[in-house]
């Protein structure tokens, strides 16, 4: 049964404190979300037949007839109740195609349209339901703090509680369950693939359950009692693809495992010695742990 009235949702940024790019390899990471947000307001449509996107930070408004969109659902729809299996290349391509963009697209709105699309038609299915939606951020694009997970997060569960898929908390302080974050989640890394090709799901994870997270591999453990950390960011205002960077970093690593190896494993050796420098610090880290996690 789908949701018929206005819906909001939020998810954070994040950022990475140990661990970047080597969590790919199926090393550890250290994560941690911010006090920065990404929004969302969906409405149901208005019985015209249209389904509205709408992203002001990006100067990107677009509509799209349902019944044009319903001749794509065969090759998309699969059982949100499942693990998804998402996205194929031939997938992106009909995408790409319905929406008028390159084979070779990457610029931010693009990306974030794709995304959109393959969320709609494969959450939603045969019962695609007229809406319009609203996502706007508090976090910049390109900078490394999770934009594009805060957002397929924030569409990912827009999307599953208004088609009946999870529960819609009747209170602002009511979390979803367990088992429907993990839905969530689930369904925000498909979105991730969409954007970013191959990433690891450090950020999407962050985005759905906040607070503190030791991943690797796919397998998330919250880290409990961590110690109130000032964290100095700095927006150089140079967006960066994260989706390029991680790319380099595999062909490094194809060329030259001897070195990279090496380098990968000391990653993961910080991590996990500043995982118990944390964890051993919840009362407050001393001098002599500060200067462990600053010369790591």
């Amino acid at each position: 049964m789908m949701v018929d009235r206005e819906l909001f949702v939020s998810a954070p940024g994040k950022v990475i404190l140990h661990g970047e790019h080597a969590v790919v390899h199926g090393k550890v990471a250290l994560a941690v979300g911010l006090n920065l947000r990404t929004f969302l307001r969906l409405r149901p449509g208005k019985d015209n037949g249209t389904v509205e996107i709408n992203l002001p930070n990006i100067g990107t408004k677009l509509t799209w007839k349902i019944s044009d969109l319903q001749a794509l659902v065969p090759s998309f729809h699969n059982s949100p109740e499942s693990k998804p299996l998402g996205p194929s290349p031939e997938q992106l391509d009909f995408l790409k195609t319905f929406a008028g963009f390159s084979n070779g697209t990457t610029d931010t709105e693009s990306l974030a349209v794709l995304a959109f699309l393959y969320l709609y038609l494969s959450i939603c299915g045969q019962a695609l339901p007229s809406l319009e939606i609203v996502v706007w951020s508090q976090l910049p694009t390109g900078a490394g703090l999770g934009s594009s997970a805060a957002y397929s997060v924030s569409i990912a569960a827009a999307l599953l509680a208004t088609s009946g898929k999870i529960s819609i908390p009747a209170q602002e302080n009511i979390r979803w369950t367990q088992a429907e974050l993990t839905l969530i989640n689930s369904w925000a890394f498909q979105g991730e693939k969409v954007i970013h090709g191959n990433p690891s799901g450090v950020d999407n994870a962050v985005g759905t359950w906040g607070g503190a997270l030791r991943f690797q591999a796919g397998e998330i453990n919250p880290i409990e009692r961590v110690p109130v950390l000032e964290i100095l960011l700095t927006n150089t205002c140079v967006p960066r693809s994260t989706k390029t960077l991680v790319a380099g970093v595999k062909d490094k690593l194809l060329k030259f495992p001897g070195i990279m190896e090496p380098v990968l494993s000391s990653i993961n050796a910080i991590s996990e010695e500043c995982q118990r420098v944390l964890q051993a610090g919840v009362e407050g880290l001393t001098i002599e742990q500060y200067s462990v996690l600053e010369v790591r």
